[in-house]
């Protein structure tokens, strides 16, 4: 995957960051809950933090608000070392939050603060002031679509990445909560597409895509990330191929992921099962391990593995963010269960 330069960033993530509250209680109904722990997230937050404890250089352009909590975000991406140049100060927005509860094996409800959030006020502007040359890989968060000016700011990162050959990758992200209309998720989502080189999604997502009719969606116990979907999978696949995507990553879960590409093959890759304490997250961890074996030049299934991987260790904590695992983690904990 290498161009032959040297460029100062491997990854630049674009999309949302947030202060995440998750609850202290393990187990407890969301009314029980006594107390909160103060983490970070937002997935390409969570992404580029995954990419930079992996070795990789990256870079988030994100919003903050001028407060506090924007203050608590960026420090914590600084000792992340992450690069935060490109992350502008919003005067009049607030950073977003998010308060999160964990009821394991299968219940994570969540609830987000988005009012005027500064992650949404990115422009055309910031992302002219980034210097697409200097990037390997951008990866882009669907959620960002939702609201401008943050979509014309997507849509014209991803035009820029393409005018300077960046490998282009979009997180497809379904936040059913964050539409006015969940339908246009897919119209906004399909319109991106035939500007994207790999697309990564769950099942759900895939069929939110492709979404008909909003009756589709069934979201309980508020567990905005885990919605139920109706819709024929095989049909949102192909439909997500046709738009030309080279290369769909279909996540499983614990079963592992399936991988299309454009010449019409298929492969399974295997997951890592463990026991999950809290699944938010790691699809955000998949992706981090995936990039960071494919830009080290790694066939799409042995980045799959390390996407598993990344994300079999992350369900295993109480956060995102704080708990991506670093190289020398990941590679004793594929070697713990079988290898690559």
């Amino acid at each position: 995957m290498m161009d032959g330069k040297v460029k100062k960033y491997d990854v630049l993530t674009v999309g949302r960051s947030s202060i995440d509250l998750y609850s202290q209680n393990i187990g407890a109904e969301f009314t029980a809950i006594k107390g909160f722990d103060a983490f970070v997230g937002g997935s390409p937050l969570n992404i580029a933090t995954g990419c930079s404890r992996l070795g990789l250089r990256a870079a988030l352009l994100t919003g903050v608000g001028d407060d506090k909590v924007g203050d608590f975000i960026l420090n914590f991406l600084r000792q992340e070392k992450v690069e935060t140049a490109f992350i502008p100060r919003i005067t009049g927005a607030r950073s977003s939050a998010v308060l999160l509860g964990i009821q394991p094996p299968d219940t994570f409800p969540l609830v987000f603060y988005r009012n005027n959030a500064a992650d949404s006020q990115l422009t055309i502007d910031h992302v002219n002031a980034i210097d697409m040359g200097e990037v390997r890989l951008i990866e882009l968060s669907g959620t960002a679509l939702n609201i401008e000016p943050s979509r014309s700011a997507v849509f014209h990162a991803v035009e820029r990445a393409n005018g300077h050959g960046v490998t282009t990758l979009l997180d497809i992200d379904f936040r059913a909560d964050q539409w006015s209309d969940i339908r246009s998720f897919g119209i906004m989502v399909r319109a991106l597409l035939p500007s994207i080189k790999i697309a990564i999604g769950t099942e759900e997502e895939l069929l939110a895509a492709m979404l008909e009719d909003a009756s589709q969606v069934t979201i309980e116990h508020q567990q905005i990330s885990a919605p139920t979907v109706s819709g024929d999978i095989n049909k949102a696949i192909a439909n997500v191929l046709s738009l030309g995507v080279e290369i769909l990553v279909v996540k499983r879960g614990a079963t592992g992921a399936t991988v299309y590409d454009n010449k019409g093959n298929k492969e399974e890759v295997p997951g890592f099962p463990v026991v999950p304490l809290n699944i938010l997250g790691a699809g955000d961890a998949f992706a981090s391990g995936f990039i960071y074996g494919y830009l080290n030049g790694w066939d799409v299934y042995k980045s799959c593995r390390m996407g598993n991987a990344s994300g079999a260790q992350v369900v295993l904590q109480p956060g995102c963010a704080n708990f991506m695992p670093t190289l020398e983690e990941s590679l004793k904990f594929i070697e713990k269960h079988g290898g690559f």
